[in-house]
């Protein structure tokens, strides 16, 4: 065992562990630690804690310090500055003319680089933009294209239930969401009621899909005929997470009835494939669920 803090370089984002020494941290405090981009200014998000040496990427860094006060008047300057440094950015853009938007701008907290985010279509040649910008604030500069999850991820905002986007509050992976994830939650197809602001499938689709898979691979398919105490019939309806069947089953009169049966009082005699049904997709969901793969698999993010 190993004792160790967890802190995040920016809100949100991954939880890093690091070295606390013989130092007594707690969650909440705020510390300086030494990254691959250099020192930054990180919020401890879980105490002193001992956790198994086979959940820590080796090699284990030391923190630097805790940070005092002066490092907290930096980080502050920092944010000021990264205010205008976005100003100063924007009018070099429009003077380039380069079809890029900018995001967001990102101060390392010794001042050894500047990063600037942006979205674009395609690639962009930005090598005189940024020989202008490293000769107005004389220090090393970085352009990184990022995609539009990420670029949500970062201007913030709610979501449809009404709650911060969980990419803004918690979320630190992106994970790959599918359309196939929608059709076992019986949801719309509406590339509208399935995409979030940053016009991609929700995330949240991802989080009950254990849940639904294990449900479904139980459940019989609709059109699949099953055995009923009122006799043989076809399913037309379900109700995934409470494992309710609705059926359509004929009497001896050959009339028609629709009835609700819980998955323990029917038997499946025949089932459907589920999976039949994939390449009825809509072409807009399709591009959609592609996109998201692309922009997973290729962030710049950290």
């Amino acid at each position: 065992m190993k004792t160790v803090i967890g802190v995040r370089l920016r809100r949100p984002g991954k939880i890093y562990y690091f070295n606390p020494g013989n130092k007594q941290i707690n969650k909440g405090d705020f510390v300086i630690v030494e990254t691959t981009f250099g020192q930054e200014y990180a919020e401890v998000v879980m105490g002193n804690k001992e956790i198994s040496e086979e959940k820590i990427v080796a090699p284990l860094k030391d923190i630097i310090r805790v940070a005092n006060k002066k490092d907290k008047q930096q980080n502050e300057q920092n944010k000021k500055k990264e205010k205008e440094a976005f100003g100063i950015a924007q009018e070099n853009i429009k003077k380039h003319k380069l079809a890029m938007n900018l995001v967001d701008v990102q101060y390392q907290f010794d001042n050894s680089k500047i990063l600037f985010y942006f979205t674009a279509e395609g690639r962009i040649d930005f090598r005189e933009l940024v020989k202008d910008l490293a000769a107005i604030f004389k220090t090393r500069i970085e352009l990184r294209q990022i995609g539009l999850r990420d670029e949500v991820r970062r201007i913030g905002g709610n979501g449809i239930c009404g709650r911060e986007f969980c990419c803004c509050s918690y979320l630190g992976d992106f994970d790959i969401v599918s359309i196939k994830m929608a059709k076992e939650q019986n949801l719309s197809l509406t590339p509208s009621k399935i995409s979030g602001c940053c016009g991609r499938l929700m995330c949240c689709l991802k989080y009950e899909e254990e849940v639904y898979e294990e449900k479904n691979a139980r459940l019989p398919g609709v059109g699949a005929i099953v055995n009923t105490p009122e006799g043989q019939g076809e399913v037309e309806g379900l109700e995934i997470l409470k494992e309710i069947v609705k059926v359509k089953i004929k009497d001896k009169e050959g009339n028609e009835f629709h009835k609700k049966y819980e998955l323990k009082d029917i038997k499946i005699i025949k089932d459907v494939d589920k999976n039949t049904n994939n390449e009825d997709d809509d072409e807009e969901l399709k591009k959609i669920e592609k996109l998201d793969e692309i922009e997973i698999h290729n962030s710049q993010e950290e």
